[in-house]
C-alpha cells in the first residue's frame, strides 16, 4: 500500500490523529507523523514513528486564545519551532503518496505548501460555534484547492455547510477520538451515582484545575458520603505523581490515603477516588462529568453525559474557552453563573451539580437530548476505521510487485 504522513498540530489533535494512523496501518499502509505543536506523545504510544524533533510549550500550542499566551509562545520559541517543522515537512514531502491533515489552518497551509496531494479532517473547525463557518484564510482557497482530495468535518452540521462554501462534498464519518471511549471498558464499582472529575492534561494548568473541582467537591453535602451515596472519580493523568498530587492538596486539607488497593483523597466525609488510566471506564460509569478540559469533554457529550463546566485562570479552559465550547457541543453542557474562581460562583456551581445529578437520573427530556446531541455533534463509533477506509480510496493502487517508496 502508499506511505502517508499525518500533519497535526495540538494534543488533541495528535490523538486523533494517532487513532486515525492506527486504522491506516490496519489498511495496510505504511504511517508517519509529524507533529507542528507539543510532544506527539499520542503517535508514539501508537507505535507511529515521529519524523521531526518535537518540544512541549507551557501554552500546549492554545497561545491564540490570548495576547499574553501569544507572547509566551514567542519568548519561548514556539513560532520558530513550527518553521523548522514546516522546513521538515518541505525536505521530506516526496516520500509519502499522501499528506493527511487533522487540525486547522495551519498545518492546511503547511499541506498547501508541500505540493503533495492531502486529505484534510478539520477536527478544530465547526459551524456549531456560529451557524455558519467562518474559515480563516486562506484555509477555504487551500481546502478548494484540487490537492486536497477529501476534507472531513467533525460534524454533520459542518459537512453540510463547508460542502456549499467549498464548492466540492465534505463528508462527516465520525470522530477517531470517540473510538477508544465508546468501546467496552471494565467497570468500576457499582454505585447509585457517579461523578467524573476532568481537570484536563497540560501542566501547570492541570493543578490548578484539580484544586477547584475540589473546592466544589468539598461544597457538596457530607451525608452523600458518608451514606455511600455517591462516588467521585478523577480522571487523572500519570503525569502528576503520587507525592505531586499530595503536596498539591493538602494545605486544602485533603490526605491521599490507600484503600483496597486503590488511591483515595479524603477530607473529612469527602472522598475523590483517583483513576489513572481509567479514563473510558471513569466515563462510562459517570451520570454527570464536571470539565475543565478540551477533547474530554467532547469525548463525555460523545457518551451522553451532561457536563457541567468550571472555567479557570487558563490558558487552556478560561471563561471565554468555555463558552465557545458550550457553542460547539450543546444544550447538554451547563455552566454556573459567576466570575472564574470566587466562592460564590463554586457555591453555585455545587448547587447545580447536585441539580444536574438528580436530572441525570429521572429526568427522562434530558436523558433523550444528550443522546441527541452525542449523535449529531460527535458521531457513532468507528470514525477512524471509516476514515482510513475513504482515504485508502484516494490512493491508486500500486502495480503488482512494487512498495512504498523508501
Amino acid at each position: 500500500m502508499a506511505r502517508l504522513l499525518l500533519l497535526s498540530n495540538g494534543h488533541g489533535e495528535d490523538l486523533s490523529g494517532a487513532l486515525l494512523g492506527q486504522a491506516l496501518q490496519r489498511c495496510g499502509h505504511q504511517v508517519d507523523a509529524l507533529p507542528l505543536v507539543g510532544g506527539g506523545h499520542p503517535y508514539r504510544d501508537a507505535g507511529i514513528p515521529v519524523v521531526v524533533h518535537t518540544r512541549e510549550f507551557s501554552t500546549g500550542g492554545l497561545g491564540y486564545t490570548s495576547l499574553s499566551g501569544r507572547l509566551t509562545e514567542l519568548i519561548q520559541g514556539q513560532v520558530l519551532h513550527l518553521l523548522q517543522g514546516c522546513w521538515r515537512l518541505l525536505r521530506i514531502r516526496r516520500r509519502y503518496a499522501l499528506v493527511v491533515v487533522i487540525g486547522d489552518v495551519i498545518p492546511v497551509m503547511a499541506a498547501w505548501l508541500c505540493g503533495r496531494p492531502v486529505a484534510t479532517y478539520l477536527v478544530a473547525y465547526s459551524s456549531h460555534y456560529e451557524g455558519r463557518l467562518n474559515l480563516p484564510w486562506p484555509c477555504g482557497s487551500c481546502l478548494s484547492h484540487p490537492r486536497f482530495k477529501a476534507v472531513y468535518s467533525r460534524d454533520q452540521l459542518s459537512a453540510d455547510d463547508l460542502s456549499n462554501q467549498l464548492g466540492k462534498p465534505v463528508q462527516f464519518l465520525g470522530n477517531p477520538f470517540m473510538d477508544p471511549v465508546l468501546a467496552p471498558a471494565k467497570p468500576l464499582a457499582a454505585c447509585r451515582r457517579r461523578i467524573a472529575l476532568l481537570p484536563g492534561s497540560r501542566r501547570p494548568e492541570l493543578e490548578h484545575n484539580l484544586l477547584l473541582l475540589l473546592a466544589v467537591i468539598q461544597r457538596l453535602p457530607a451525608p452523600l458520603f458518608s451514606a455511600g451515596e455517591l462516588a467521585i472519580d478523577l480522571a487523572l493523568i500519570r503525569a502528576l505523581s503520587d507525592q505531586e498530587l499530595e503536596t498539591l492538596v493538602a494545605p486544602q486539607g485533603w490526605r491521599l490515603l490507600p484503600t483496597n488497593g486503590a488511591l483515595v483523597l479524603v477530607n473529612k466525609a469527602h472522598r475523590v477516588g483517583v483513576r489513572r488510566g481509567q479514563f473510558a471506564s471513569v466515563l462510562q460509569a459517570a451520570d454527570l462529568v464536571i470539565s475543565m478540559a478540551g477533547t474530554a469533554a467532547e469525548q463525555a457529550v460523545g457518551l451522553a453525559k451532561p457536563v457541567l463546566q468550571l472555567a479557570g485562570a487558563g490558558p487552556q479552559f478560561t471563561s471565554n474557552f468555555a463558552e465557545a465550547q458550550r457553542r460547539l457541543l450543546g444544550p447538554t453542557v451547563f455552566c454556573a453563573e459567576g466570575e472564574q474562581g470566587l466562592p460564590s460562583t463554586l457555591d453555585a456551581s455545587a448547587r447545580l451539580t447536585l441539580e444536574l445529578l438528580e436530572r441525570s437520573c429521572r429526568d427522562r427530556d434530558l436523558q433523550e437530548r444528550c443522546h441527541e446531541q452525542a449523535e449529531q455533534r460527535l458521531g457513532s463509533m468507528g470514525g477512524a476505521e471509516r476514515m482510513a477506509n475513504a482515504i485508502t480510496e484516494l490512493l491508486p493502487p500500486l502495480p503488482p510487485g512494487s512498495s512504498p517508496q523508501p
